[in-house]
């Protein structure tokens, strides 16, 4: 053979031996290889381990068989041609342990970092980083998938409402979202048109809505954690949830918002306000990232002095929320306690703190509402109470609020006579006779000390 014959054998098979089998099921693919990793994938047999190399490995990648592709120490996985960088066609095909980013930014193709088609029932994506993906992961009809301990960072420019989420589920029936670190984009997790989903231990920043349920029945939203979002767990048209363990830290408008959810138990969460910057409020509205309304940064609670205003706006918002049993929760340091409207009917309220908001209770309604059940009620911390017996339950009932309240809700311009002696005559008044008091919350066994959650601390 001649020299230059023998030189261009020895590099083709050097080409060749780049990527190699290790043993009978991982195929080593080190950066560079020479040969696309599509034809890799295409060529593996359900089983098969393809692990990436130390190195930048070209996207755009589609998984059709059970096979488990993951990296090695700083391997990364990035599309330079747009779409979702790995899509997964295939049941029990595993994504783990890479660096993936470069999706495309087209809303209507969910362009995802990992996008999981409706035939990946049972697949697993697991311990990567996703960065700068219009969608992080998007579930699209994948049933029992897992998305586990992934650090998910999204498009953190622009209008959010135009982002995509970090994971994205929909109609994906016992899928589960968990360990995950979600930050930027528009939402955390958004699920639609699901059922018997559960998100646990996932801590979400820098987000409109941390998560977002939309007609998802039966499912669980447990032991997540919300910091300086908009919103952090917004329920809309979903029933039969367990909504437990979560906190919500300095969340903007509301720390939990129920609309139009039904038979659901949120127990054991803490919504934890403080003071923010009033410029949240006023860029949120430029931004439009949470309804594409701009806020009103008067709206509720002054703002202080020094340009600081309580957040959450309102610890919790229920609307048109029936039959939901409230319990265990802590709603602390919110210009708004809880917010009651639209009709909320059958919610049981008992073994519940509020501490330190600024009000404890907005109730727009006309009914007669007892909180409290089985002779236990709630605690308030404004409650001025006695408890002579020393069986824990105050010796008299608690009601948040009154008729001067309804009329300030109606006409904020009203504060300025709150200190007037008329008002206060009202209130005497109110106080000596009862049965001139409106409809509205009562908690006829309010308890004296706040319930320990095990929330609380963190």
């Amino acid at each position: 053979m001649a020299p230059a014959s023998m030189t261009t054998a020895i590099v083709m098979a050097a080409t060749l031996a780049a990527v190699t089998v290790a043993s009978a099921d991982t195929i080593l693919v080190p950066a560079g290889a020479g040969q696309p990793l599509q034809q890799i994938l295409d060529r593996a047999v359900p089983g098969d381990v393809v692990r990436l190399g130390p190195g930048e490995h070209e996207g755009r990648v589609a998984i059709h068989s059970a096979v488990t592709l993951e990296g090695e120490p700083g391997a990364k996985l990035y599309s330079r041609a747009g779409g979702s960088v790995v899509t997964v066609t295939a049941p029990r095909a595993v994504v783990r342990g890479l660096e993936i980013g470069g999706s495309g930014t087209n809303i209507g193709t969910f362009d995802s970092g990992v996008l999981l088609e409706a035939t990946a029932t049972g697949a697993i994506v697991e311990n990567n980083v996703l960065v700068g993906n219009l969608y992080g992961v998007y579930l699209k009809g994948a049933a029992d998938a897992l998305v586990r301990a992934n650090r998910i960072v999204g498009i953190g420019e622009g209008r959010a409402a135009e982002a995509g989420n970090g994971v994205h589920v929909w109609n994906a029936p016992g899928a589960r979202v968990i360990d995950n670190e979600i930050s930027l984009g528009r939402d955390g997790i958004f699920t639609n048109a699901s059922r018997n989903n559960v998100f646990s231990g996932n801590r979400f920043t820098e987000l409109r809505f941390a998560v977002h349920y939309m007609y998802t029945n039966d499912s669980e939203i447990s032991d997540n954690v919300s910091i300086g979002n908009s919103v952090g767990y917004a329920i809309m048209y979903s029933d039969r949830l367990t909504v437990k363990g979560n906190v919500s830290d300095g969340d903007r408008d509301h720390g939990l918002l129920l609309n139009t959810a039904k038979n659901s138990t949120i127990t054991g969460n803490l919504v934890r306000g403080r003071l923010q910057p009033v410029s949240r409020w006023i860029n949120a509205g430029r931004r439009g990232d949470a309804h594409g309304v701009p806020a009103d940064p008067a709206a509720g609670s002054a703002a202080s002095a020094d340009g600081l205003r309580l957040g959450p706006e309102k610890c919790v918002f229920i609307y048109n929320a029936n039959r939901n049993d409230f319990s265990d929760n802590r709603f602390e340091n919110c210009a708004i306690g809880i917010h009651f409207t639209a009709g909320s009917e059958g919610n049981r309220m008992t073994g519940n703190a509020f501490v330190g908001n600024r009000n404890q209770v907005k109730y727009v309604g006309t009914r007669h509402l007892d909180w409290s059940a089985g002779g236990r009620g709630n605690y308030w911390s404004d409650n001025p109470a006695f408890d002579l017996d020393g069986d824990g339950i105050a010796d008299a009932p608690y009601r948040p609020n009154d008729l001067v309240d309804r009329v300030l809700w109606t006409a904020p311009q009203a504060k300025i006579l709150i200190n007037s002696p008329a008002v206060q005559v009202i209130r005497w008044a109110q106080n000596q006779f009862p049965a001139i008091l409106p409809g509205g919350v009562v908690d006829s066994h309010p308890l004296m000390t706040p319930p320990e959650t095990r929330v609380q601390n963190r």
